[in-house]
């Protein structure tokens, strides 16, 4: 199939990320390499939009926080046997970057209400370990969202688990760049970052 093929119906997400590129302005210098890199594999391959597309594709997530931003909901990945923050790849009928991290978070959280901040808080690039067919590599767009006061998560067919976790003892294996995402997302919603170790 070539990449014209693969990017129908993929068509507007391309161009939303194109734009959300354009606009990501981040201060930290490793983040504003991985918004060049992110804009420059875009550039070459418009169809990475799609998980079909190459093995090296985009995909939104969304770490969901408590209004105080003292704990994280988590899932528990069946297929990473890790804990994650919410996230998949991008579907035709999402409207737009941030409508997929949405929609992540809403189905593998189970809080419907769930809506993430506008922007994303940091981009994630990383290759995957584990049973995850053709797909090689995923430069993840992350987002935040705040969940109403008394949210209680449901699991889904993805997870093995789904819990919310203090941000100063976040599971023993988290892996650093969780870590950094719950830093990031707390500096987002005006919160010092000393906090997640």
């Amino acid at each position: 199939m070539s990449a014209d093929a693969r990017l129908v119906g993929f068509d507007h997400l391309a161009v939303d990320l194109s734009a959300l590129l354009d606009s990501y302005a981040p201060t930290e210098p490793d983040q504003q390499r991985l918004r060049t890199a992110y804009a420059a594999h875009l550039r070459a391959h418009p169809d990475a939009v799609a998980k079909a597309g190459p093995p090296a594709h985009f995909t939104a997530s969304c770490l969901v926080v408590d209004p105080d931003v003292e704990r994280v909901l988590l899932t528990h990945h069946r297929r990473a046997r890790q804990w994650f923050q919410f996230g998949g790849h991008l579907e035709p009928a999402d409207t737009g970057i941030r409508a997929a991290a949405r929609r992540e978070a809403r189905e593998e959280s189970g809080l419907p209400a769930l809506v993430p901040l506008p922007g994303p808080v940091q981009l994630d690039r990383h290759a995957l370990v584990g049973d995850f067919g053709r797909c090689r590599e995923h430069l993840d767009i992350r987002f935040v969202a705040v969940a109403e006061p008394g949210s209680e998560p449901v699991v889904s067919e993805e997870s093995l688990d789904v819990r919310w976790w203090p941000v100063a003892a976040l599971p023993e294996a988290t892996d650093t760049s969780l870590r950094s995402l719950v830093e990031a997302a707390r500096r987002a919603l005006g919160r010092t970052s000393d906090r997640a170790r």
